[in-house]
């Protein structure tokens, strides 16, 4: 792996770890909260991509993707199950 791509997705999962608990303490929702560690970890494993064209990056990058993904889609509640009236979770 190049070292600045290893250093920059450090830097960047970094940031993740930090802006996930300000949009939380911002927001007050936790399902946001983690969508931003999410986006995060994925942006961290795209630049780890940049820097090691091999299989087992572009692997890693689409477990990363698709986990994201699952995540997100396991986190948005049902719109049968809310209250008439109330505004679905907006991403």
């Amino acid at each position: 792996m190049i070292p600045w791509a290893q250093g920059a997705a450090l830097l960047v999962t970094a940031a993740g770890l930090v802006a996930a608990p300000a949009a939380y303490r911002m927001v007050g929702d936790a399902r946001r909260a983690l969508a931003v560690l999410l986006d995060f970890l994925t942006a961290a494993g795209l630049v780890r991509l940049s820097g090691d064209l091999s299989w087992n990056g572009v692997l890693t990058a689409a477990a990363v993707i698709a986990l994201r993904h699952l995540i997100t889609f396991g986190l948005t509640p049902s719109r049968s199950g809310s209250a008439p009236g109330a505004r679905p979770w907006v991403r």
